[in-house]
């Protein structure tokens, strides 16, 4: 295989690809099973919240402790741990008797779907030619829109034939994945250099791989390094609560609060990723080619145009369907600057603890959105659909605001980040 200074390594782009679809599509599928979960366990609307803010809740503590073991055993090994945890956590919500276990197992798929994200982005960030590296973060987190069309098909189309069990069991089947992984997975070469360096002997290269990471987390956690993380995580909030305050209810707004039938239901979400999937490849392209700012504040305000005319004009667009199709179509393609956290977090922490940096921002970020669905119910009760959407809308806007705060880091060589 060639290198990644002379080519796109197209096996571990396409491996950590479909483990990340697996990661999302476990994800996002209980949102589409909302409606038959809550029936059957007899769950109020604030406990359906509390229900689909679980995963995200723990995929923060999964980036987080996943990501130090990725940084100190490797890419590879801890991505096939990550992918079997979230596949039997989903498999074993098949079998759950009530509320309760449904959201203790819940909190262990979260865990590992929050520790395969930073582990993929960052083993194809160390793998690509820095200036390809945008367009290649954003092939990889494609993989997002995809999940959601899968999760989209199985619970929308699937769920009420064979039943929501059903469609929990079979998901696990993405345990499979992992066994590609460990089997066909190469391993980060910059990670091993970084933290083994040209010692021979275990003994040697695991001192040297220990003085590295302690040298590289003291920097972290140094006013320069926190500062930095810092606005990194403000920036993820943002941008992730823009996504999750959005789509975790759209599906169950179309269906209750717009009166569409599940198969028009199933074709709104679906534009929407689909305009997500092409919106994500041009945002690629434009951050290798304009920087990561103007890329973010771009694709932002596309998403909050979108959002803030559905908050406000929704009746309008059903009467007018072409509309109604652009606008889900928009709010799709503005929603592809999602794809930019593998490259411009990657380019901000040094290789001895990159993962651990990218899984404690993205997923703590991530984590965080557990509030989210509370806090839209909150706004939907009190202000309706434009309360509900004006939230993503606001958040698309800082978004698009706060991404300046951060450098510039197009281009940037990952193997003289200090530390």
């Amino acid at each position: 295989m060639a290198t990644a200074k002379t080519s796109m390594p197209m096996r571990t782009i396409l491996i950590c690809y479909v483990g990340w679809m697996f990661d999302f599509y476990d994800l996002a599928l209980f949102s589409f099973l909302l409606t038959q979960v809550g029936h059957e366990f007899g769950l109020t609307l604030p406990q359906e919240a509390w229900l689909l803010g679980a995963g995200l809740g723990a995929s923060g503590v999964g980036g987080i402790l996943f990501g130090l073991l990725a940084d100190r055993y490797g890419r590879k090994r801890i991505m096939g741990w990550t992918i079997l945890l979230y596949s039997l956590g989903t498999a074993a919500t098949a079998f759950a008797p009530n509320a309760a276990v449904f959201f203790a197992l819940r909190i262990i798929t979260g865990l590992g779907i929050g520790g395969e994200w930073a582990v993929g982005h960052a083993l194809v960030a160390e793998s690509v030619p820095a200036k390809q590296r945008g367009r290649a973060s954003a092939w990889l987190q494609s993989g997002e829109p995809a999940g959601v069309a899968l999760a989209a098909i199985m619970g929308l189309l699937v769920a009420p034939l064979i039943g929501w069990r059903a469609v929990m069991l079979v998901s696990g089947s993405t345990a499979l994945w992992s066994f590609v992984v460990r089997k066909y997975l190469p391993e980060s070469t910059l990670w091993k250099n970084a933290t083994h360096g040209k010692t021979s002997g275990s003994e040697n290269a695991a001192a040297h791989a220990a003085l590295v990471r302690r040298r590289a987390m003291r920097w972290f956690f140094s006013p320069q390094g926190a500062g930095l993380a810092a606005r990194a995580l403000v920036l993820a909030m943002f941008k992730l609560g823009t996504y999750w305050t959005c789509y975790i209810w759209l599906p169950k707004f179309f269906l209750t609060r717009f009166h569409e039938p599940i198969g028009r239901s199933f074709v709104w979400i679906l534009t929407a990723q689909v305009g997500q999937f092409i919106g994500m490849q041009i945002f690629g392209r434009v951050s290798d080619h304009l920087g990561r700012r103007p890329a973010y504040t771009l694709f932002s305000v596309l998403t909050a145009l979108p959002l803030i005319a559905l908050a406000t004009e929704w009746q309008w667009l059903l009467e007018h369907r072409t509309y109604f199709w652009l606008t889900m179509a928009t709010l799709g393609f503005g929603s592809g600057c999602t794809a930019g956290f593998g490259a411009l977090l990657s380019e901000l922490f040094p290789t001895e603890i990159r993962n651990f940096g990218m899984g404690a921002c993205y997923n703590l970020a991530r984590g965080m959105q557990l509030f989210a669905p509370v806090l839209v119910a909150a706004c939907a009760a009190r202000w309706d659909i434009l309360g509900a959407l004006g939230v993503p809308a606001v958040l698309a806007l800082a978004t698009a605001a706060w991404v300046w705060t951060l450098p510039e880091t197009r281009g940037r060589d990952l193997t003289r980040i200090p530390s």
